[in-house]
């Protein structure tokens, strides 16, 4: 059975950081882009950032671009997103995915694998 189980999440002040990890398991996803994903209260789930299976190939949001930073370690099935100088508007709920491509994920928005979340609030 594949899973993939989200870390990390908690509540941080704004300005501060949070680490998220993402351990994968059932098979194994070196092969696959993995992503972040995020859904505030009431708005619709938002691509976050996504990086390619080799860690050649990286994109981001707009709004996450320089503050957040996704890396991986394929050797523990994992992938990590960095969160630096977090803002209230960061507030979320933030799933990890994985996915053949980077582009169905930050483009389609759409993954082939996903976790089920993990709370990050950010208070003012």
């Amino acid at each position: 059975q594949v899973q993939l189980v989200e870390s990390g999440g908690g509540l941080v002040q704004a300005g501060g950081s949070l680490r998220l990890s993402c351990v994968a398991s059932g098979r194994t996803f070196s092969w696959y882009a993995r992503g972040w994903f995020r859904q505030a209260p009431g708005k619709e789930r938002e691509f976050v950032a996504a990086i390619g299976w080799r860690s050649s190939t990286t994109t981001y949001a707009d709004s996450v671009k320089g503050r957040f930073t996704i890396s991986r370690d394929n050797a523990k099935n994992t992938v990590y997103l960095q969160m630096n100088s977090l803002k209230p508007e960061d507030t979320a709920v933030y799933y990890c995915a994985a996915d053949a491509l980077v582009e169905s994920m930050s483009q389609r928005r759409s993954a082939d694998y996903w976790g089920q979340g993990t709370q990050v609030t950010v208070s003012s």
